[in-house]
């Protein structure tokens, strides 16, 4: 069998098999997605938004959260912009959705964590609870026997 006939065949190829590569892996890069926080982050946390934090991350608010530059600018994007507290009185159009019991308490740092036990939507924590923060799409969450729903609404889409 003489090699050097298939030399520039298996050169062809691996040229080839090299441009389907590179293609595949530019595909994957285009598809990262650039979060806009919009001005709303760019003021302080205000004492409400810090005292959430600090109960839901408890003694580890200050090195998991606030020590963080682009964590606090996240924690900001969900309580400022994402999520949303909306009365749906009308039955007919309350869609069918997870019941906030359903969602688990977040108690990685703070065992003792509750739930609420009258729904309040000026004092509701999100950060209480495990949602969908950082998933594609938005979540709707029905707060048992109420009309609230809580909407998270799609890091991409702000």
């Amino acid at each position: 069998m003489n090699f050097k006939y298939h030399l520039p065949l298996l050169f062809l190829l691996t040229v080839f098999i090299s441009n389907v590569s590179y293609s595949q892996s530019n595909r994957r890069t285009e598809r990262v997605n650039v979060i806009n926080y919009g001005n709303t982050i760019n003021k302080p946390l205000t004492q409400q938004e810090l005292a959430m934090i600090n109960e839901a991350y408890g003694d580890k608010a200050q090195s998991n959260i606030l020590s963080k530059p682009q964590r606090v600018k996240d924690i900001k994007h969900i309580l400022r912009n994402r999520i949303e507290i909306k009365s749906i009185p009308n039955k007919r159009d309350q869609k069918p959705c997870t019941l906030l019991s359903e969602v688990p308490l977040m108690d990685y740092y703070v065992s003792d964590l509750e739930r609420e036990s009258n729904f309040n939507p000026q004092n509701f924590n999100p950060l209480k609870y495990l949602f969908e923060f950082y998933s594609t799409g938005t979540h709707m969450y029905q707060v048992d026997n109420t009309n609230y729903f809580i909407i998270i609404k799609s890091q991409l889409n702000n």
